[in-house]
């Protein structure tokens, strides 16, 4: 279905003013490749009446599925590796000294949750291995995402077979997976109920989150947004994390230089955030 290029600058600021996501210049292509199934679905005949449409009160379930449509849910399993190695090698024996018997771990913009399960499979060897005793006693982790469709999978925990083979070894799928079908493999309950999972949008600040964290994920989604809602993001995730907390950006981002909450640690290759 084509787009002109008065419906895409509508479209492009109505979906920036709820999601954030700021779509660059010329990109009809993507908009219209991702939502005109939908819009058969829902019969309207044009992007004008489907931005009509989103912005009549009672249709949150509409905007819900063109957020899903239209947020990248591009992840998977222990991405860059990093940032999983510092948090057991350095964070958490760091918090162990401090006496800290419980840690709250946050994965902001979780996607289909692979970095939260992750987390859960990295700790989980740790604490089976060399690492035994030298971790906090209770290690919560919290992960939340925008789109209602990642989280519902991240709850299921079922992945496809291409979706396991991407940074997840034979062996953790072996010892952390059953296979549902000849295409599919679950996660076991032993792990997914290590995780916590809720929707929640960056757009919506402050954070209600319940407890302060030691700990925040939130990487490779701010590439998405504006300077000016990176700079408010962050300062949100700030007020959520306890003083010492760490928190990790993705590889291709980094700290605006007006947020003046953190330090930088280097983690050898990376890098992570501490709040002074």
């Amino acid at each position: 279905m084509m787009i002109s290029a008065d419906e895409y600058q509508a479209f492009r600021d109505l979906l920036n003013a709820k999601t954030g996501i700021l779509l660059g210049d010329n990109k009809q292509y993507l908009v219209s490749s991702r939502l005109t199934a939908y819009m058969k679905e829902l019969q309207v005949e044009s992007f004008s009446d489907l931005i009509n449409k989103i912005k009549q009160p009672f249709n949150e379930a509409i905007l819900q599925q063109v957020i899903d449509r239209m947020t990248t849910n591009e992840t998977l399993w222990f991405r860059d590796s990093f940032p999983f190695e510092y948090l057991l090698k350095h964070i958490l024996p760091e918090f162990k000294a401090q006496n800290k018997s419980r840690v709250n771990i946050w994965c902001a913009a979780c996607s289909s949750g692979q970095e939260p399960y992750s987390i859960a499979m990295a700790i989980d060897e740790a604490n089976n291995g060399v690492m035994r005793g030298k971790l906090p006693l209770q290690i919560d982790i919290m992960a939340t995402d925008i789109s209602s469709r990642m989280l519902q999978q991240a709850k299921n925990g079922e992945y496809q077979s291409l979706e396991v083979t991407r940074g997840l070894s034979p062996q953790r799928l072996q010892q952390y997976f059953e296979q549902a079908s000849d295409n599919s493999y679950v996660i076991k309950p032993s792990l997914r109920n290590k995780v916590r999972f809720s929707t929640l949008n960056l757009m919506t600040t402050p954070y209600r989150i319940g407890a302060q964290c030691d700990i925040i994920f939130c990487r490779n989604v701010l590439i998405y947004f504006s300077a000016e809602l990176k700079v408010k993001v962050i300062e949100a995730l700030a007020d959520c994390l306890k003083p010492g907390g760490y928190l990790f950006l993705g590889a291709s981002e980094s700290m605006p230089p007006a947020i003046k909450a953190f330090e930088m640690v280097r983690c050898n290759p990376g890098l992570a955030y501490r709040k002074r």
